[in-house]
């Protein structure tokens, strides 16, 4: 024969708790905000679904029976719990708390996303972030696969724009990086066509950064360098750049944060006489499924840092 269920409220669970830290019914009626009557109308019921006296009712006060024992530590586990739940509800409404993946190509990964991550994980260390860091057409698949909650990249045409809340943010200067004894790191003005000759390391063909780079060849009339190694990994450029004479077209923001401490890693930018930009990325996110709260903290300061750096670009 099956044993009966209990069905108890969060409200009898705290009397029972409050009874045996007090061991008194008036103090724990009076902590609840109780009246005593109400308090042994409630206890009573509690013990007719356990079957059995949960306390002692003895001339110093109430302490609990063996059965009461066991109760009390199943009530305080419970209400631990409901505590814990109630809290996790508050942060995750708040933003605190919850899990968000987010999206970027190179260049506003370092310069954006870093600190808008710092500055949330410093309010709500339990936040769980997932980066991504890809060309533009990989996140879009993300993004619009509901794989990931927001982007910085930038809008292709095999994307309908209208499946996105756009927020424009910069555009990315790209330099050219080299090791730091490269034959060309004093140079106080490099021109392409000196660069031409050397081997260089780009991305695949179609990466923005690849493009602006042989579109400024261009415009100087020079084919694009012959000496190419595709590569789109950030990990092994370095490495081959640290052990050739190789140059390598990057973002500005991992150029500083190379050549910079406190990584200075023993590359240098070479000084080109032909300025080289990527145009503009955006800060993507779908407009048909809502953000989470955390998701929302973290875009918005992302939009706050990239304000704060063109401002601080533009100068007084």
């Amino acid at each position: 024969m099956p044993q009966p269920r209990l069905s108890l409220k969060p409200a009898q669970l705290r009397l029972i708790h409050q009874i045996a830290q007090s061991g008194q019914l008036q103090i724990a009626a009076e902590t609840l905000a109780m009246t005593q009557p109400a308090a042994s109308r409630m206890l009573a019921e509690v013990e007719r679904q356990a079957g059995a006296p949960l306390f002692l009712r003895l001339p110093k006060g109430m302490e609990p029976t063996e059965i009461g024992a066991t109760f009390l530590r199943r009530a305080r586990a419970i209400l631990r719990e409901m505590d814990s739940m109630a809290t996790d509800i508050r942060d995750l409404r708040a933003g605190h708390a919850g899990a968000v993946r987010v999206g970027s190509v190179t260049g506003p990964a370092v310069s954006c996303l870093v600190p808008a991550i710092r500055q949330v994980k410093l309010q709500s260390p339990g936040a769980r972030i997932s980066v991504e860091v890809l060309p533009s057409r990989e996140l879009l698949r993300l993004l619009t696969t509901g794989e990931i909650d927001f982007v910085l990249a930038r809008i292709l045409p095999e994307f309908d724009s209208h499946d996105f809340s756009i927020l424009p943010m910069r555009d990315e200067k790209v330099s050219l990086i080299a090791r730091a004894a490269h034959p060309l790191a004093r140079a106080p003005v490099v021109t392409l066509t000196e660069l031409a000759g050397y081997e260089w390391i780009m991305q695949q063909r179609g990466a923005p950064i690849r493009e602006a780079t042989l579109a400024a060849f261009a415009q100087v009339g020079l084919p694009e360098p012959a000496d190419t190694i595709n590569s789109p990994s950030m990990l092994w450029t370095m490495a081959y750049l640290a052990q050739s004479d190789a140059v390598a077209p990057v973002s500005d923001e991992v150029a500083q944060l190379l050549i910079r401490p406190p990584v200075s890693a023993g590359f240098t930018v070479i000084r080109s006489a032909q300025e080289v930009r990527v145009s503009t990325y955006y800060l993507l996110a779908p407009i048909r499924r809502p953000l989470s709260p955390l998701a929302m903290r973290l875009r918005d300061e992302v939009a706050r840092n990239s304000r704060s750096q063109v401002l601080d670009q533009a100068g007084p």
